[in-house]
């Protein structure tokens, strides 16, 4: 038995199977559906440039695995904490002498 194969000839096998990509064609990445991906939640402006530079920070938790979540989340919280304590101690408008502050209504 000759296991050559004529020059120009493809076994059965190697012509029969399926069409690959192009030539030169960058090779397509194949779905895995436990990979990190972008939820593409919306997010609408605040306003406050610091509060919506913490909600942008979200968006880095997208390329993450779902261990790496927690610290992007801590972060995000605890800069948004930080920007609601501030408004507590920011100064007000100081009553005129002898006039008392506003109080709660």
């Amino acid at each position: 038995m000759n296991d050559s194969v004529p020059e120009g000839a493809l076994p059965e096998a190697v012509t029969a199977a399926e069409p690959g990509p192009p030539a030169g064609a960058a090779p397509q990445p194949a779905y895995d559906p436990a990979a990190p991906a972008p939820l593409n939640v919306p997010r609408v402006p605040s306003g406050d440039v610091g509060v919506d530079q913490r909600l942008d920070r979200l968006a880095d938790a997208d390329d993450l695995a779902t261990d790496g979540h927690v610290e992007v989340y801590e972060d995000v919280h605890r800069g948004l904490r930080d920007a609601l304590t501030a408004l507590d101690v920011r100064p007000g408008v100081p009553a005129p002498a002898g006039q008392p502050t506003a109080g709660p209504r």
